[in-house]
C-alpha cells in the first residue's frame, strides 16, 4: 500500500490525468498538496513540463499484510505466529494515508509484534491454540486504535497459524502416539479378558450340562436294571444293591472306554468283577466312619 508518483495522460505535462477506479490521486502544486482527483479523466491544473503540477497515488483496495512473529509461551515453548491483517484507506482520510506514514507495512508489523509478544507469554502452548480468537481480537483492537490516526481502516486481524518448534511438534506427536498405543493395548487386553471369561463360562456350562446328562443317563440305567431284576416279583432293591449296580455299571463303562483306545496302558489291581463288591464295601465303610466321627 505504498504511495507512488504518477504522470499525466499527456506527454510533457501533468495538466490532465486518467485516474483509475481503484486509486486515489493527490494533486501537488509546486510540492504542496492541493486536492484529490475523482476517478476518470480529470484536470489537475496548469502545468509546464511537469514543473508546476505533480501527482501522487495510493490504492483504495483492501490489502492483506502477513506478519510473522516469533515468541515464547508461558511453558517456555518457542512458537511462530502467523497473523494476517486486512486494511484499506479511509476515503475521508486519504490525505493522512499518503503523507503521514512512510512505510505502512512496517508500522503494522510493529504493532502486531507488540501485541502478540505481550499476550502469548501469559499463555501455555495449549492455551495459545485454544485462545487464537482472543489474540486476534487484541491485535485488531490495537491496530484500529493506532492506525485510524493515519487514515487506515482495519477490517480484520486473523491469527492464521501457530507453529511450534519442530522438536516440540515431534514430541507432541510422540506423546499422542504413545497414548493411542496404550489405549490400543488396554482395549486388546480387555478383549482377551472377555474371551477368556466367556470361554470359562462356556466350559462351566458345558461341564454342568454334561454332568446333568451323565446323571440322567445313570439314573435311567439304574432304573432299567432295577426294573429288569425285580420284574415279575415284589422284591424291592435296597440302597446298597443300587449302589453296587451303579458301581458295576461304571466299572464296565470304564473298561469299555479303555478298550476303545489303541494305546491304553491302564492296569486294574485286582482286576475282576467280584472286586467291585469290595470297592462298594470300602466306600460304605468310609462314609459310615466319617458320619460317626462327625457325631
Amino acid at each position: 500500500m505504498a504511495q507512488q508518483q504518477e504522470r499525466g495522460c499527456l506527454p510533457c505535462t501533468n495538466c490532465f490525468a486518467t485516474v483509475p477506479q481503484d486509486k486515489w490521486y493527490a494533486v501537488e502544486s509546486f510540492g504542496r498538496y492541493s486536492h484529490m482527483l475523482q476517478p476518470g479523466l480529470a484536470f489537475a491544473g496548469p502545468d509546464c513540463c511537469g514543473c508546476c503540477i505533480s501527482l501522487r497515488s495510493i490504492t483504495n483496495r483492501v490489502e492483506q499484510n502477513n506478519v510473522m512473529v516469533q515468541t515464547k509461551t508461558k511453558d517456555n515453548v518457542f512458537i511462530t505466529a502467523k497473523v494476517a491483517v486486512q486494511q484499506s484507506v479511509r476515503p475521508e482520510n486519504a490525505y493522512d494515508a499518503m503523507y503521514k506514514l512512510a512505510n505502512v507495512h512496517a508500522q503494522i508489523d510493529s504493532y502486531v509484534s507488540d501485541v502478540v509478544r505481550s499476550s502469548v507469554p501469559h499463555m501455555s502452548l495449549d492455551e495459545a491454540f485454544e485462545k487464537k480468537d482472543d489474540i486476534s481480537t487484541a491485535v485488531q483492537q490495537k491496530l484500529e486504535q493506532e492506525m485510524t490516526a493515519y487514515g487506515f481502516q482495519i477490517h480484520k486481524a486473523l491469527v492464521t497459524e501457530l507453529v511450534p518448534n519442530a522438536e516440540v511438534v515431534q514430541s507432541m506427536n510422540e506423546i499422542n502416539k504413545q497414548k493411542r498405543l496404550r489405549d490400543a493395548a488396554i482395549m486388546a487386553a480387555e478383549a482377551e479378558k472377555i474371551k477368556v471369561v466367556k470361554a470359562a463360562e462356556a466350559a462351566a456350562d458345558a461341564a454342568q450340562l454334561q454332568g446333568e446328562g451323565i446323571a440322567r443317563q445313570r439314573r435311567a440305567i439304574i432304573d432299567g436294571l432295577r426294573d429288569s431284576i425285580t420284574h415279575g416279583t415284589k422284591e424291592q432293591l435296597s440302597t446298597e444293591k443300587i449302589s453296587e449296580l451303579l458301581l458295576i455299571t461304571q466299572y464296565f463303562e470304564t473298561l469299555r472306554d479303555i478298550s476303545a483306545q489303541s494305546k491304553a496302558q491302564t492296569v486294574f489291581l485286582p482286576h475282576s468283577a467280584g472286586a467291585v463288591g469290595d470297592v462298594a464295601s470300602q466306600i460304605r465303610n468310609g462314609i459310615m466312619q466319617g458320619g460317626a466321627a462327625r457325631r
